[in-house]
């Protein structure tokens, strides 16, 4: 079972987040104390010895406790401080999209003086299929940001198409997810997170682009990455560059990660890669009830390909038609996304009134870097989080929940490096995503593998078709949505496919692949 499963309810992180922050009294006694003993001192309580002892297997669990025991060190800090050009911030992030946005604000819900960089100005458009599964809910529920999405379109599960059949899945019940998700454009939804964390503390610089690392010549090499002094901005409209200095990076500017690369990351090409396009359609159907996913979605000669189609009801007037690609084989790469795109709009159902006419402009697209697949992730000063780590499902292509929870391990390990221990807590990050979704992440590579062959994909689709009950456990299974405290199906069946993952010759995927 992945750890990340093994978070506490849903109640018990905002009672404990909203404590994060004590009064202005105990701020001042607090800087009187080293940061050890301030962390010591909050460590002692129960809530956070409970935490603490169950680091190991639940880094979410890691990620609130470590958050919570940061002292607070920038609440006097002045935002015109902030921004002088000899001010040192404790971190610095570049991106402000779903990771980005996590880790700022659970690192100024702490207390900490955190400045996130965003190249775009709020609102924003961003390719996606604007899906919140219930581990995204989850987490924003855990930042206090749920009610912000009361105008947003609630569904209730999946329905999955394939081989001429179709089947209503619900959420699954869960102890620590809710049985729900929503719709919600990027457009709206990231400037919400990031104007969360703006208003938790955090300093929140729109329009402005982070061109290039400052590395710190000076420092020992400790690890695949180097030790940044900050890094080099420049905004909107301005001819000027400033360098931001901060004690600690972390890059989180999605899948591209021009940052990323420039500091030495890279892709490991054996590993999935999606593609994916999408846009919008008016539709009647703009409320229903379920997300619709496609598993037989067809190329131009109307054979199977490895992906699947979807049809998201915005319930705004709008639906958002995509087509996802997974694959790892090389004659997938010459195909088409564009005509795919075309022939998933002429197949879907005609009660969605999908078709030419009811487009709302063309579809955009880009590649999804999947299963961790992105490495190095962390050494020097730097951490590397969401998409920018090929923080993304291989099962599904969810990357928004992923985000947000590598955002906040993020978070939690730089609250720890703050505290005193430094370059170590950033390898425990490392280490942290391997225990939470290295087998997870095995065992859906062999998945991708076994649909990339047209065969495979049509027996497996094809029979899990014909059982309701094989379908709705699956559905646990791809959404990571697997019980901690039960061992039903779903439950069984993941713990039987990892084992068989073990045997096959794909490493965990997990190393550093070489800059």
């Amino acid at each position: 079972m992945t750890a990340p499963d093994e978070t506490p309810g849903p109640g018990a992180p905002k009672k404990a987040a909203r404590t994060a922050k004590a009064p202005a009294k105990k701020r001042a006694a607090a800087k009187k104390a080293t940061p050890r003993k301030a962390a010591a001192k909050k460590a002692a309580t129960p809530a956070a010895a409970g935490a603490a002892g169950k680091a190991a297997k639940s880094p979410r669990r890691a990620a609130t406790s470590a958050a919570r025991t940061a002292p607070t060190t920038s609440a006097t800090t002045s935002a015109a401080a902030r921004r002088a050009p000899e001010h040192v911030h404790d971190v610095v992030i570049v991106g402000a999209g779903p990771s980005g946005a996590s880790c700022a604000y659970w690192l100024a819900e702490a207390g900490w003086d955190v400045a996130v960089v965003e190249k775009k100005e709020f609102p924003r458009e961003k390719t996606c299929g604007d899906g919140l599964t219930p581990r995204a809910v989850r987490q924003l529920a855990d930042m206090d940001l749920e009610r912000a999405l009361a105008g947003s379109h609630r569904y209730g599960g999946l329905r999955a198409f394939g081989f001429g059949r179709s089947i209503d899945m619900q959420w699954p019940e869960h102890p620590n997810f809710p049985n729900y998700g929503y719709t919600i454009t990027r457009h709206d939804l990231d400037g919400l997170v990031a104007g969360h964390a703006e208003s938790a503390g955090a300093t929140l610089l729109q329009g402005t682009e982070v061109t290039e690392p400052v590395i710190d010549e000076a420092a020992t090499p400790s690890g695949p990455l180097p030790t940044l002094v900050g890094v080099t901005v420049k905004e909107k409209g301005s001819t000027n560059s400033r360098t931001i200095k901060a004690r600690y990076v972390v890059v989180a500017d999605g899948s591209n990660s021009r940052i990323g690369r420039m500091l030495g990351t890279s892709r490991r090409r054996e590993l999935p890669m999606g593609m994916a396009l999408r846009g919008y359609y008016r539709s009647d159907r703009h409320d229903d009830p379920f997300i619709e996913s496609h598993l037989d979605i067809r190329d131009a000669e109307g054979d199977v390909v490895p992906g699947y189609g979807w049809l998201f009801p915005m319930g705004d007037g709008r639906v958002n038609v995509g087509v996802g690609l997974l694959s790892t084989d090389q004659r997938w790469k010459g195909l088409n996304t564009g005509h795919l795109m075309d022939a998933f709009v002429d197949f879907a159902p005609s009660s969605w009134g999908i078709r030419p006419e009811t487009s709302l402009g063309p579809p955009t697209g880009g590649k999804l870097p999947m299963g961790l697949s992105v490495g190095p992730r962390a050494g020097g000063n730097v951490l590397i989080t969401g998409d920018a780590g090929g923080a993304i499902n291989p099962f599904n292509g969810e990357g928004i929940a992923y985000g947000y929870e590598t955002g906040r391990l993020a978070a939690a390990a730089l609250g720890h490096a703050l505290t005193g221990e430094g370059g170590r807590a950033l390898t425990d990050y490392d280490r942290e995503l391997t225990a939470a979704y290295g087998p997870y992440f095995k065992v859906a590579r062999a998945f991708v593998h076994l649909i990339s062959n047209p065969e495979a994909m049509r027996l497996c689709v094809g029979l899990g078709m014909r059982s309701e009950l094989l379908m709705t456990q699956l559905l646990r299974i791809m959404a990571n949505l697997m019980r901690p405290d039960a061992a039903g199906p779903a439950e069984l069946g993941f713990r039987a496919m990892e084992l068989v993952s073990r045997l096959l010759p794909d490493d965990d995927g997990l190393e550093s692949p070489a800059a």
